[in-house]
């Protein structure tokens, strides 16, 4: 499983592959227009990212909600689901 830090890091690595300077975020940064503003393809973009490198799904409705989130709780997120994942499995 993977570690709060280690999603954190692919997660703003994904950012510099989409062009994205991350110079200026961190945890507390917002993924939608208060923050790093992505807009809704971005998102998806960022979604399809992480659901293809951990192995989770987010829902159509999910990755319209993950413009709300910081960095930091979008990280929680994803590995609250790989905890569950984990225990289910």
């Amino acid at each position: 499983m993977s570690s709060h830090d280690d999603i954190k890091k692919f997660a703003f690595e994904a950012l510099g592959e989409m062009n994205y300077d991350t110079a200026g975020f961190d945890g507390e940064t917002q993924l939608g227009a208060a923050g790093v503003d992505l807009e809704s393809l971005a998102l998806a973009e960022l979604g399809v990212r992480v659901e293809e490198r951990f192995g989770i799904r987010f829902s159509d409705d999910e990755l319209d909600e993950l413009a709300t989130l910081t960095i930091d709780e979008f990280c929680a997120a994803v590995a609250g689901r790989l905890a569950a994942a984990a225990t289910s499995a």
